[in-house]
């Protein structure tokens, strides 16, 4: 089989061979960027728990104060 010139140009020499990332490397890349996704993710997770904690503390609040109001026989400063 004869090659043409366009196709000869075409194959890939030794030197064009080594730019290219091994398997290996590829991987540890790979595993490098899950394991970055899966700590972001953890973070995100933490700040969504947080934020609905924090949604739900002025209700918990209002009831502590209201009972300590009724224990003390205080009258509430504002009403709502």
């Amino acid at each position: 089989m004869t090659l043409t010139p366009e196709q000869f140009n075409k194959i890939a020499l030794k030197e064009d061979l080594k730019d290219f990332a091994k398997s290996a490397e590829i991987q540890q890349m790979k595993n490098e960027i899950l394991a970055s996704n899966d700590k972001l993710s953890k973070k995100i997770d933490n700040i969504e728990h947080a934020f609905v904690s924090n949604l739900a503390a002025p209700d918990r609040f209002e009831k502590r104060l209201t009972r300590i109001e009724k224990h003390l026989e205080l009258s509430s400063i504002v009403d709502y």
